[in-house]
């Protein structure tokens, strides 16, 4: 399809059905998405079966996979973190690299965990864990660890992340995960806007492009980041990467445009690229922080 690499997840540490269907919602006008999934998940033995036998094809079939670890719901948020580093320990030795999602607005306080104190404690356990498990390993042949941000933190918020990020080396951040806001252009029936969940496509892309652009200011340009969300043209890969991305995500354009999206991206982003005199998209990391 000629992705540069791939997320799978949420996975929780034990099976899991999500929340009650239905929970996905097309808002068809607005070319968006709600959803509160609720990290319906098969539990980590099925998956790292899944990874292992991707593994084993490794060499015919490379590429780059990231996996993205969540809580049970019925795990409270003080033992959040024994169900993350379940994750890292189980799952490390497949991973390309590991993603600590505390932003999905469907797991019921999951998002408390973006908070400085918790979120240092979390992020310190997965850390370890990871650690631990592949102490054979030099550190830079470990999976990098990421966390995934909600796009609906406030100033305060955002800066306490970008501090423990900064403090414990954290690899990256992904901005962002889906907003529970509803904008009010919203075109479509309001009948499906007032859906429980979280509102993904282009009306989460200025939102989630202003959250990348102030976590990019935040830690200096020195922590790669991830953008995602609203990104279904190459002009908003572009923005993303102008506001800090190093790598871009997508998932709500796949549900309208399926997989041709991905080349029509790639062969805009390259035009926009060349439109601007970039020679590289590393060239244009950060490129709105320089004017």
């Amino acid at each position: 399809m000629g992705f540069g690499f791939v997320e799978v997840g949420s996975v929780t540490p034990e099976p899991q059905p999500g929340n009650p269907k239905p929970r996905v919602f097309r808002l068809i006008k607005d070319r968006a998405v709600i959803n509160r999934y609720g990290f319906n998940s098969v539990g980590l033995e099925e998956f790292e079966k899944n990874l292992k036998a991707r593994e084993s094809q490794r060499e015919i079939r490379p590429g780059v996979v990231g996996v993205n670890l969540g809580k049970n719901k019925t795990t409270p948020e003080a033992d959040a973190g024994v169900d993350y580093s379940k994750g890292a320990v189980k799952l490390c030795e497949y991973a390309d690299y590991i993603v600590v999602n505390v932003s999905s607005p469907n797991t019921p306080g999951l998002r408390n965990l973006q908070g400085k104190d918790p979120l240092r404690s979390l992020l310190g356990s997965v850390v370890s864990a990871r650690d631990s498990a592949l102490a054979s390993r030099a550190h830079d042949a470990r999976p990098p660890v990421l966390v995934k941000i909600a796009p609906d933190l406030d100033d305060h918020n955002l800066r306490d992340v970008a501090e423990v990020v900064m403090e414990l080396g954290i690899d990256g951040i992904i901005v962002s995960n889906t907003t529970v806001g509803r904008p009010d252009n919203l075109l479509s029936s309001s009948d499906v806007v007032r859906e429980a969940g979280g509102l993904s496509g282009p009306p989460l892309r200025e939102l989630s492009t202003k959250i990348l652009s102030e976590t990019y200011r935040l830690t200096g340009g020195k922590v790669p980041l991830v953008g995602c969300g609203g990104v279904s043209t190459g002009e908003d890969a572009y923005m993303k990467i102008r506001a800090g991305a190093s790598l871009v995500e997508l998932y709500t354009a796949l549900i309208y445009d399926g997989p041709r999206a991905v080349s029509r991206i790639k062969g805009e982003l390259a035009e926009a690229l060349q439109r601007d005199g970039f020679k590289s998209v590393e060239e244009a990391v950060g490129a709105d922080h320089r004017k």
